[in-house]
C-alpha cells in the first residue's frame, strides 16, 4: 500500500482503527455537486500531507462555491447568511499537494432553519473518498444574527442536492 510506504505501518492501523466508527463511504457519483480544487503548497503539513484542519476550508468553500454559483448566495449582500455551528471528518488517505482535488457536496437534512451537508473529498480521477465529513449551518439574519426559515430560493436549491443514503448515528 502506498501509505504504508510513505507513512508507515501505523497509518494503516490508524485506518482500521476509525473503520469501526466511519459513516458508509459515497463514491463521487453519489454527490450531486463537485467542486474542483487545486491543493496548495501550503496545504501541507510537516509531515509530508494535507494538515487535517484545511479539509474544513475545503469543505467551506466547496459549500459556498455551490451557493453563490447557484445564486443563492452573496457574501456581502445577502440577508439571510449560514454559519457554521458543527463540523467533523474523517480520515482515510493521505493527499498533499500538487494533488487536484474534487469536493463532493450533498445535502443529509434540511430544516426549517438549518442544513447539514454531506462531504467527500476526492483526489482527481478517483472514485473513493480520501476524506468525508460534514458540515452543518444555521442560517440567520445577517443583522441580528437569529436564526431564520430558509428562504425558498435557497431551499430550493437544498433540496435538489438531498443524498438518497442512511444517515450518521
Amino acid at each position: 500500500m502506498v501509505s504504508d510506504m510513505v507513512y508507515g505501518s501505523g497509518f494503516a492501523a490508524a485506518l482500521r482503527y476509525v473503520g469501526h466508527m466511519t459513516a458508509p463511504r459515497l463514491p463521487i457519483e453519489a454527490y450531486p455537486y463537485r467542486h474542483p480544487l487545486p491543493t496548495r503548497w501550503a496545504d501541507n503539513d510537516m509531515y509530508g500531507h494535507i494538515n487535517n484542519v484545511v479539509y474544513y476550508s475545503y469543505f467551506d468553500t466547496a459549500v459556498n462555491a455551490l451557493l453563490i454559483a447557484r445564486g443563492v448566495l452573496d457574501p456581502q449582500q445577502s440577508s439571510v447568511i449560514g454559519l457554521v455551528v458543527e463540523t467533523g471528518c474523517q480520515y482515510f488517505a493521505p493527499l498533499s499537494f500538487p494533488d487536484l482535488l474534487s469536493i463532493g457536496v450533498g445535502v443529509e437534512r434540511l430544516g426549517n432553519s438549518s442544513v447539514r451537508y454531506r462531504l467527500g473529498v476526492f483526489r482527481a480521477g478517483e472514485n473513493t473518498p480520501a476524506a468525508q465529513g460534514f458540515f452543518v449551518h444555521v442560517y440567520v439574519d445577517s443583522q441580528t444574527r437569529r436564526p431564520v426559515p430558509l428562504p425558498q430560493e435557497l431551499r430550493t436549491v437544498l433540496a435538489e442536492l438531498v443524498l438518497e443514503v442512511p444517515q450518521e448515528g
